[in-house]
């Protein structure tokens, strides 16, 4: 008895430890979506500067800003793309913003993750400044923020310290897209 509540003492500092860790970044859900720009480097629009969140306007939505595009990132991307496909009657859309001081230098690791993970369905995209748009309220702190939206209106905000993204979260990620589809 007394080792199962050992036990349970540490499972809850643990939580609370987890929850000291958690950062927060990002518009609150029930936030309204501002208008941003973005430089296509791997979608339809490829080469352009333009808006997503205005030309996809009241479909059902998902952004992923990082700072990196590592494993856990490539299995996000690569799930929403899947999700994306699988959703189409709907109109699902996504698309990644690589938030980067450099985004020409950007371009090449982009087209290449795109390349190699098989992203047909979700753009790929820079804007420059690692603070991304300012409306945004991106913490500096988050390597992952994803933003989920439909109708302009914010359903889903994760954000994810450094080194605290993998392929985990990926899924759960993916598995949150129904709060968007209708």
């Amino acid at each position: 008895m007394r080792k199962l509540a050992v036990a349970a003492c540490v499972m809850a500092l643990s939580g609370i430890a987890f929850a000291a860790d958690a950062v927060k970044s990002g518009l609150p859900v029930g936030a309204n979506v501002p208008a941003f720009n973005v430089r296509d480097i791997t979608g339809p629009n490829k080469g352009k500067t333009l808006c997503y969140r205005c030309k996809y306007g009241a479909q059902p939505v998902v952004t992923i800003f990082t700072r990196t595009m590592n494993d856990g990132v490539k299995e996000l991307v690569k799930s929403i793309d899947e999700q994306v496909a699988k959703n189409q009657d709907q109109k699902m859309a996504a698309f990644v913003v690589l938030l980067t001081e450099n985004p020409d230098q950007a371009e090449p690791m982009l087209e290449k993750f795109a390349s190699e993970a098989n992203i047909k369905n979700t753009p790929l995209t820079v804007i420059e400044g690692a603070a991304g748009p300012p409306n945004y309220k991106l913490s500096k702190d988050a390597e992952v923020t994803v933003m989920m939206w439909v109708e302009s209106e914010v359903k889903v905000n994760e954000a994810f310290a450094k080194g605290q993204f993998d392929k985990n979260h990926a899924k759960k990620l993916a598995g949150e897209t129904g709060k968007i589809l209708q």
